[in-house]
C-alpha cells in the first residue's frame, strides 16, 4: 500500500468522522429532512439508470420494436410462471379421494 492511498483511507475516515459527529447533532426534523433528501437522490440515480439503460437497448436495437411485443413476452411470461405455481400447488396438496 503506497502513502496516498493510506493518506485518502485517512482523510475518508476524518470525513466519515465528521459526518457521523453533524449527523448525530440533528434534531429529529433534519434528520427527517436528510433521510428524505437521500432517498430522493437514490430514487432519482435508479430512475436516470433505467433512462440510460432503455437508451442503450433502443441504439443497440437500432430502433427496431421487440418481435413478438414487449406486452406479449411479459403476458407469455406470466402465464408460464402462474402454471408452474399451479402445478406446484398440485404437488404440495393434491385432491383427497373421495370415499
Amino acid at each position: 500500500m503506497n502513502i496516498i492511498t493510506l493518506r485518502c483511507q485517512t482523510m475518508n475516515t476524518q470525513l466519515v468522522d465528521g459526518l457521523a459527529q453533524i449527523i448525530q447533532s440533528l434534531s429529529q426534523e433534519e434528520r427527517a429532512l436528510l433521510d428524505e433528501k437521500l432517498k430522493k437522490s437514490d430514487g432519482q440515480a435508479a430512475f436516470q439508470r433505467l433512462i440510460e439503460l432503455g437508451d442503450k437497448i433502443n441504439a443497440r436495437r437500432a430502433g427496431k420494436p421487440f418481435d413478438p411485443p414487449i406486452q406479449d413476452y411479459i403476458r407469455q411470461t406470466r402465464e408460464e410462471r402462474n402454471e408452474q405455481h399451479d402445478e406446484f400447488m398440485r404437488s404440495c396438496f393434491p385432491k383427497s379421494e373421495a370415499k
